[in-house]
């Protein structure tokens, strides 16, 4: 029989913001405000969804740039029934081979540097987003970006305290980065009005490439192609030529050449779904890793609803084992490969996963068994020292893969999001990740620097994320749309590398069983595992760790002690960062809602 959930108390951070017209929720106010900025001026979702994205390029560096990658779900007006994955995850470059990165000396790809960089796909996704369902021209919607790189905007302590924390590496290594985020030598302090006038002239070049075409769409696809082929990729590769230092401590070259860039296009893919009281979950493919949540969502729906609360002992123990279980069939088995997800999706297979969850925490590494199928079972890693630094000290400042969470609980940077929706029934939720300025050296005519997400894929041959030629990284950006009786009714994400799934999991447990409002599932205290490998370098984990908001309670984070969890008090407002527009189909009330965490992600709308 089931019980209610645990109730929230009344009082939240903030409201829950209703309305009919349009809502937008993100990382930043900024990219809030512009793309809200949009829908008030008669854009549509895809749009203002455009807009924001840019504009987060430019707030917040530390989290996200045009370097980087991007995935994201939508649905339009027309068919609120089917949802659809943007995919914005470039490939590994035709000379990013096992073989070279070996020769490098290298046994892991780096968490740092040009050889970490996959084909950068964010700027092509998003312009493919507006060219095929938005209705604005580009030099609209890249004026809130090109204003704020420009004429400048009000600098994130964050975004300081990343540049600290790699300012040697800077000074030491990447004089380009020194001087794009060091001017004059100093670390700008928080609120000071800071530019990026390269990156201001880098939009306004792609906007003047399509300035003379006949139509709206053949200007975007001008600017797609400047991009890919122009001055962007031209000075891309150039840039990777010079040696420069990677996490690993030692020297490297990258491997992009203009083919790489030329011969990549995002694209349109259909989602991954599962049902779940009544409800549709959508999700990338497993080529990222939003099956995760699929196959966790799967395992808890045998469970009755007492099973499901995240604030009780009982349900915060249920959804660990379960997101465990689930993560270890992610390093099994996802890839950008022959991923057998309909088997593990299928109830029966569900069902035996299920039966491992005990009244005690595993620490076992515990994959499913695929029929014709071995699963790659990563090497154990506590902890890691790359061989070229061994007892050097100073290498801390070297490794800025995405870690989320410090030992200490300290919340870092890592990712941005962002959610819209619009009075005509357009939803988008998307992801924005890597690039950020901590990722390789500045490009100093183009204002940002390249990813680094290679380093989700193995060095070790026939894993199903091996590094390969033309192969996407198995990614952890993995927004979400919610649908109910076959219409989207909600679009969620979250920053988080691999707790992204995992931050996501409560909130849709308490929105869907426990009857939250979107703002008190936000609110509410969270938690994640840390007991499967992390996609980050250096791809170390804690068998039966898990990280828990101290707000989950004393009489909770025991009673996980008591069941065998490693626990790690992470303070009392220091995990999940999510935000959510929300849709009633029948009504056509908007709802959105924003992480008070960190106090920068906001919520608007009318």
């Amino acid at each position: 029989m089931s019980v209610p959930f645990t109730r929230p108390e009344a009082f939240t951070t903030r409201p829950t913001l209703q309305g009919t017209f349009g809502m937008s929720a993100s990382t930043h106010w900024l990219s809030t405000a512009a793309a809200q900025s949009v829908l008030e001026r008669g854009g549509n979702a895809f749009d203002a969804a455009v807009a924001g994205a840019f504009v987060l390029h430019v707030v917040e560096p530390h989290l996200n740039g045009p370097g980087g990658d991007m995935t994201g779900i939508f649905v339009t007006a027309d068919r609120p029934d089917q949802p659809i994955v943007l995919m914005g995850q470039g490939p590994a470059p035709a000379g990013a081979t096992v073989e070279h990165y070996v020769a490098e000396g290298l046994d892991l790809v780096p968490g740092s540097g040009a050889l970490a960089a996959a084909v950068p796909a964010a700027v092509d996704a998003w312009l493919l987003l507006l060219r095929d369902h938005g209705t604005w021209e580009l030099d609209a919607v890249l004026d809130f970006a090109i204003g704020y790189a420009r004429d400048g905007h009000p600098m994130l302590g964050r975004v300081g305290t990343t540049i600290a924390a790699v300012s040697a590496l800077f000074e030491a290594h990447w004089p380009t980065s020194a001087e794009l985020w060091m001017p004059g030598g100093r670390i700008p302090v928080e609120g000071e009005l800071v530019w990026n006038p390269a990156y201001a002239r880098t939009l306004e070049r792609l906007v003047q490439a399509g300035v003379k075409a006949s139509t709206r769409e053949a200007g975007i696809d001008a600017a797609r192609r400047e991009w890919r082929e122009g001055f962007v990729a031209r000075a891309i590769v150039e840039s990777v030529q010079s040696p420069h230092r990677h996490s690993s401590g030692t020297d490297h070259r990258g491997v992009l050449v203009l083919d790489d860039l030329a011969g990549f296009e995002a694209g349109y893919e259909a989602a991954a779904t599962v049902e779940f009281r009544g409800h549709t979950i959508a999700k990338t493919g497993p080529w990222g890793q939003g099956p995760a949540l699929l196959q966790t969502l799967a395992i808890l729906s045998g469970f009755e609803d007492r099973f499901l609360d995240p604030s009780t002992e009982l349900g915060a123990h249920t959804i660990l084992e379960a997101q465990k279980l689930a993560l270890a069939d992610r390093e099994a088995y996802y890839g950008d490969t022959d991923v057998p997800l309909d088997y593990l999706l299928s109830e029966d297979y569900c069902a035996g996963r299920r039966a491992l969850i005990t009244e005690r925490a595993s620490h076992d590494f515990r994959p499913g068994t695929v029929p014709g199928r071995q699963p790659y079972r990563p090497p154990l890693r506590t902890d890691y020292t790359p061989p070229a630094l061994a007892g050097d000290a100073s290498a801390a400042g070297l490794g800025v893969g995405e870690p989320t969470v410090a030992p200490t609980g300290e919340t870092r940077g890592d990712t941005c999001h962002i959610d819209v929706v619009d009075r005509w029934g357009n939803m988008v939720s998307a992801t924005p990740s890597g690039g950020w300025l901590q990722s390789s050296p500045a490009i100093p005519e183009l204002g940002f620097c390249l990813g680094t997400r290679l380093q989700m894929t193995w060095l070790e041959p026939g894993t199903p994320s091996t590094l390969t030629p033309g192969k996407r990284p198995r990614t952890t950006l993995t927004p979400t749309l919610v649908l109910r009786d076959g219409l989207a009714v909600a679009a969620l994400g979250s920053p988080g590398g691999d707790q992204q799934d995992q931050w996501q999991l409560p909130y849709l447990l308490r929105t869907i069983v426990g009857g939250y409002s979107p703002q008190q599932a936000i609110d509410a205290p969270t938690f994640h595992t840390t007991s499967m490998p992390g996609s980050f370098w250096p791809r170390t984990w804690e068998p039966g760790g898990a990280v828990v908001e101290d707000r989950l309670g004393e009489d909770v984070i025991e009673g996980l002690e008591r069941r065998g969890h490693v626990v790690t008090r992470a303070g009392d407002w220091a995990l999940g960062r999510l935000s959510a527009v929300v849709r009633d189909p029948e009504t056509g009330v908007l709802q959105a809602a924003a992480n008070p965490r960190g106090a920068q992600g906001y919520a608007a709308g009318r």
